[in-house]
């Protein structure tokens, strides 16, 4: 009759029956925690750090992932979108490019691990007392930059707009004076853009502000003081940059609305500025993040050239020559629903060829400015060629096309279809970028601290 037990009940029965009582009552979750990860210990701490600045109650996430019985529900469908890289949401292609980046929110190969064993093993719990701390959660009401910079130096309004439900995305295109605001030339350090709090951040899409000023004697300057999308938070300039305004003009509010499942009345859009001290004139100028693409034409990626027929991937390619040198800041793709890849490669003047940054998972969700680390960010010479790759995928394979079986071609609703690139961009005069060059050779050369 012994030979007919299962191998792993005769052995329990050489056990001690003292031992085998307490196998047999200990509960599950504790048995699962001594060979695998558990919610508390392990879990909760990945969550904490990277998905419940969007995942809480609110949040723009469709669920709080807060507690083990928040969290609990949903262990299968986690699990599934961290390992397809889904999310966080953080979509460059990582076997090209540059990979260091300031704003980099993507889980590591460990934590998509533990968080797949742990689900496959039955989502177990733990012990509550592992449990860490809730961190602190801002809401949209709060200003992003203020964390680092405290609370802005001004804050502009636009004007009111009412966004329908159930409807088609919306666009409001207005223009407002800026007058009164400053009282001499100043530079700006850092902007920040956002809907109003509570429904006008489920809302707004996307949107840029665009200040355009003048001085007293006809100078001009112009310059975004918010650009905002989904999953993008505010704009600071590197130490020693910024982007100079003067006291009098107008801003554009080019808003971008997706409607939700109740109206949103007299939605006004915010644009919050952070300026550096009076008197202050820093090394570097910029104009801020910008619109990349080239011109309309054969090869280009703004408007005449795209359509897309039905059941179909298409490809298109963009060119810019730099007429000075650059320093880029950060790389930000802009498509719409068929937007499937979109890269930026460096074409130096004597030929040699090197891509730059390349999202291959695009989502129009999502409007993420990748945010290059200093030491890493493109130091471009005079002559070099930028060269945007835009990929389309107008097939039924893609799980955001609404209907395959259409023409695309541009336009600005999100079932038309764009593509160009937002650019943090510094232009240098020669002496700079020399210098620059020669700080980036030599820190190259010296060793970092630490192990």
């Amino acid at each position: 009759m012994m030979k007919n037990i299962p191998l792993f009940w005769s052995g329990l029965l050489k056990v001690s029956p003292a031992l085998l009582l307490a196998f047999l009552l200990a509960p599950s979750s504790s048995l699962v925690a001594q060979s695998g990860p558990t919610f508390t210990a392990d879990v909760a701490p990945i969550l904490f750090e990277t998905c419940v600045s969007c995942h809480n109650p609110n949040g723009i996430g469709p669920m709080p992932l807060l507690s083990y019985d928040e969290v609990r529900p949903w262990a299968r469908r986690i699990s599934l979108k961290v390992q397809a890289r889904e999310m966080p949401p953080w979509h460059l292609d990582l076997t090209t490019g540059i990979q260091d980046y300031k704003n980099d929110i993507s889980l590591t190969d460990e934590q998509i691990a533990t968080i797949v064993t742990w689900a496959e093993s039955g989502s177990p719990e733990g012990d509550p007392a592992a449990l860490p701390p809730l961190p602190a959660l801002s809401d949209g009401s709060e200003w992003r930059m203020a964390e680092q910079l405290g609370p802005p130096d001004f804050v502009m309004q636009a004007p009111p707009y009412t966004v329908a439900a159930n409807a088609q995305d919306q666009w409001w295109v207005r223009n407002t004076t800026f007058e009164g605001v400053i009282d001499e030339p100043r530079y700006v350090r850092a902007t920040e853009l956002k809907g109003t709090y509570p429904l006008g951040v489920r809302v707004l899409h996307h949107g840029h502000a665009q200040l355009t000023t003048q001085s007293a004697d006809g100078q001009r300057a112009a310059g975004p003081i918010g650009r905002q999308g989904v999953g993008k938070g505010g704009d600071r300039f590197p130490d020693g940059t910024g982007m100079l305004i003067y006291p009098s003009g107008q801003i554009n509010w080019n808003l971008h609305y997706f409607p939700i499942d109740e109206e949103v009345q007299g939605e006004q859009a915010e644009a919050a500025v952070w300026l550096y001290p009076r008197g202050y004139e820093p090394e570097f100028t910029t104009r801020g993040e910008q619109f990349f693409a080239a011109d309309a034409g054969p090869g280009g990626l703004w408007a005449n050239d795209i359509m897309l027929p039905p059941n179909s991937i298409k490809s298109q390619q963009g060119v810019r020559v730099l007429n000075q040198p650059a320093l880029i800041s950060s790389f930000r793709p802009h498509m719409h629903m068929r937007g499937k890849a979109q890269s930026l490669e460096a074409v130096y003047p004597d030929g040699r060829r090197e891509m730059l940054a390349r999202v291959d998972k695009y989502n129009h969700v999502w409007q993420i400015a990748y945010e290059f680390e200093d030491d890493v960010a493109p130091l471009l010479p005079k002559g070099t060629m930028l060269l945007i790759t835009s990929t389309w995928d107008n097939t039924e394979d893609n799980p955001n096309n609404p209907d395959h079986r259409q023409w695309v071609v541009f336009g600005q609703r999100g079932v038309d279809e764009m593509s160009h690139s937002w650019l943090g961009i510094t232009y240098l005069a020669d002496d700079q970028y020399e210098r620059l060059v020669a700080e980036r050779r030599e820190s190259m050369r010296t060793p970092r601290a630490g192990p």
